[in-house]
């Protein structure tokens, strides 16, 4: 098939891997947990730094791992990090989730986290999960699901931060309610089974309003998102900063919550 030409909305600034380095099996991938058990052999697409891949090989140890991502320079992170952990059976390649570089049957678990709302064609790189894992494995996948996203207090300027952050997807041709679509789209891919299951990042505390807020007030004023919606003409600057400024008036107020839902799809067959 011939690949889309895609563009990752968020980029690799410095407070979007703050979040994707925060990522562990307990906290993104608790569904998948039953199923990474010593000698599993897995795949794990859009690997980011690594954080999830590395504690997915602690787990499946002595079986090899491998994470792939599009970017070289987040391989060389991901690869530093197991380094440094000392974790010796897992590999980062740079690839391409629509044309991985295995042979057909080759993991017992394919696994992608936050991957396909960023992608054109989901269906197909489905399809290329399927192919790749064995015939008795599963492919595992995890999505938020922005437009079911809630907080608390009210806020324009979330509001105006939700309709930003979809606007984006929506004109990169990319899905950002990308949970309630994967049970559909794992059907159409061709799995004859497939297990849908949804579960939620909440902060709260004040600890977490701080770690998860600050990321944001920077992350909408600095990241390649914040790029994409001046030069699609979606928001000035002085927007940015509005809504940069109603991220840290929501970590400040003591009654504030934030609820991050998330759809997941264990598929076979």
């Amino acid at each position: 098939m011939a690949i889309p030409d895609e563009h990752y909305a968020h980029g690799h600034h410095e407070s979007v891997l703050r979040s994707h380095s925060w990522r562990t099996v307990d906290n993104s991938a608790s569904y998948l947990a039953s199923a990474l058990v010593p000698g599993a052999s897995v795949l794990d697409v859009g690997c980011g730094p690594g954080t999830i891949t590395i504690d997915i090989a602690a787990r499946v140890a002595p079986a090899m791992v491998i994470g792939v991502d599009a970017s070289a320079e987040i391989v060389d992170k991901a690869t530093a990090l197991a380094a440094e952990r000392d974790v010796d059976n897992v590999q980062f390649v740079v690839g391409n989730g629509y044309e991985l570089e295995y042979d057909d049957n080759s993991f017992d678990v394919v696994h992608a986290h936050q991957v396909l709302q960023h992608v054109a064609n989901p269906v197909a790189m489905l399809r290329e999960f399927r192919r790749v894992r064995a015939a008795s494995g599963i492919v595992a996948a995890r999505d938020v699901d922005y437009g079911a996203c809630f907080w608390h207090p009210a806020s324009t300027g979330l509001e105006r931060w939700l309709d930003l952050v979809r606007s984006v997807y929506r004109s990169n041709d990319t899905e950002p309610d990308a949970g309630r679509h994967l049970k559909s789209w794992a059907m159409d891919a061709g799995f004859a089974e497939v297990v849908s299951t949804a579960s939620i990042w909440s902060f709260n505390s004040e600890a977490d309003r701080e770690w998860w807020g600050s990321m944001w007030e920077a992350r909408i004023l600095q990241s390649a998102l914040a790029v994409d919606t001046i030069d699609s003409g979606l928001a000035s600057q002085d927007d940015l900063i509005d809504i940069s400024r109603a991220w840290r008036d929501w970590i400040n107020d003591a009654d504030g919550w934030f609820a991050m839902p998330h759809g997941e799809i264990l598929c076979r067959g």
